[in-house]
């Protein structure tokens, strides 16, 4: 299925419904004054939170969305039928601004969650509400008001606990494989993964988390060069980012230390709240370098990054390492859980 994730949707409320003009006329009622009902209210267009949704490829097929019109009122003093509201499903995660002012209208962050982006209109009002002492037989009634009519820019951020950031071929599809039953493309040659994966990571039967995957940063990224900066924004609401770096690479471009500090760059220049969130370093391929070689890296790596943070070794192919990774994604995922929820 293709993944989009940004859309441009029309959403209209139901217009209300027109007041009557009626009369009562009946048999021995002589005069017998105005009985024209008022409208129904036009249905409004909420978005609604779901989680069978990971992207907004179907809002390109269907662009426009109007809830239903309000029926005007009729004689005998009956009121109209109001217009069904219009549910809208769209992915958790779904950021909704207006593309005239660019305001932000809301984030649908929780299942079932609903934001209402266009208002239904008001119902006229019949001849009867005109009526008084000194004008018995009005002949006045109103039209209901048209609903809300406005342009929608939808934006999906993906939500989840931990985001792999990293060059092409850094082995971030390999890991999110080997931790979930997401399946990303993997292969045994210079790739790149085209659009992000979510995967759900058990640690047991109790405890889990969610592990994004986005297409590899390159150099240039910032200024618009490849894919991988066009989907950063997915990593905006994870709580740690896995720097994940290949310590076997392809070519002299992909050295370990060259490529880490590209990364950090781009990372730097396109949101220093990204490159301000909690972030591990990952040496992924163990298992095609011998130890020697491997302690060579690692001190080059921490000495050119000033690191001061935790590194893991890991082989995202044979395995090797991720047991010890995991559980400390979790214990940290758990940690900054309980200093959220503590009191100020």
């Amino acid at each position: 299925m293709k993944f989009v994730d940004e859309v441009e949707i029309s959403v209209e409320g139901g217009d209300g419904g027109n007041g009557c003009v009626g009369f009562r006329r009946e048999k021995y009622i002589p005069l017998g004054g105005p009985d024209g009902g008022d409208g129904g209210d036009g249905g409004s267009v909420y978005l609604v939170a779901s989680e069978n949704m990971n992207t907004l490829v179907d809002f390109r097929f269907h662009v426009t969305h109007r809830a239903e019109r309000g029926q005007k009122g009729s004689g005998g003093n009956r009121t109209g039928k109001s217009g069904k509201d219009l549910l809208v499903k769209v992915p958790r995660g779904t950021h909704v601004s207006d593309v005239e002012t660019g305001e932000l209208i809301g984030e649908l962050l929780v299942k079932n969650q609903r934001l209402l982006v266009a208002r239904g209109g008001f119902h006229g009002l019949g001849n009867t509400r005109f009526k008084s002492s000194i004008n018995r037989a009005p002949r006045k009634a109103t039209k209901g008001s048209l609903g809300e009519r406005r342009s929608l820019q939808l934006e999906l951020k993906l939500i989840a606990d931990v985001g792999l950031l990293g060059m092409p071929n850094a082995g971030k599809s390999s890991l999110i494989r080997q931790v979930s039953s997401a399946r990303p493309k993997v292969a045994d040659y210079p790739f790149t993964t085209l659009h992000p994966n979510l995967g759900v990571v058990r640690v047991d039967e109790l405890r889990s988390f969610v592990m994004a995957d986005i297409p590899g940063v390159i150099e240039g990224a910032a200024e618009g060069m490849g894919l991988g900066l066009k989907f950063l924004k997915h990593l905006s609401r994870t709580g740690l980012l896995l720097h994940m770096i290949d310590v076997c690479p392809v070519d002299e471009a992909s050295e370990p230390v060259t490529a880490a500090r590209k990364i950090v760059s781009e990372l730097e220049s396109w949101s220093a709240e990204l490159a301000g969130k909690p972030r591990w370093l990952v040496l992924n391929k163990v298992d095609l370098v011998d130890e020697e070689e491997l302690e060579k890296i690692s001190g080059l790596l921490v000495d050119s990054l000033g690191w001061n943070g935790p590194v893991f070794r890991i082989s995202a192919m044979t395995g090797e390492g991720i047991r010890p990774l995991v559980f400390a994604i979790m214990a940290h995922l758990q940690e900054r859980e309980a200093e959220n929820e503590a009191p100020n």
